[in-house]
């Protein structure tokens, strides 16, 4: 069983959880946040992980916390154990 994911995430809440972990867990500045979000990370998610939203089979919404979207993922996989296990 193949599903492709995609979970999609507000971009500020993207920044400000990438700052709050890096200025607290990692010791850093918010400047070199900042610098390093803007003149990298950014460009990156923008280049290589947004055009991969367009091959996800489901684009979960709400940065995961979209319930419906996950009884659905979760409904599959169950739905495919259960096949797989009636096969053995």
């Amino acid at each position: 069983m193949d599903i492709r994911i995609f979970v999609e995430t507000d971009a500020d809440v993207r920044i400000l959880r990438r700052a709050l972990r890096d200025v607290e867990e990692r010791g850093r500045s918010m400047q070199s946040v900042v610098q390093q979000y803007l003149t990298t990370v950014k460009p990156m998610h923008e280049q290589f992980v947004e055009p991969t939203r367009k091959f996800a089979d489901i684009v979960v919404l709400e940065g995961g916390h979209n319930l419906v979207a996950l009884d659905l993922i979760m409904q599959r996989i169950a739905g495919h154990i259960a096949e797989e296990a009636a096969h053995e």
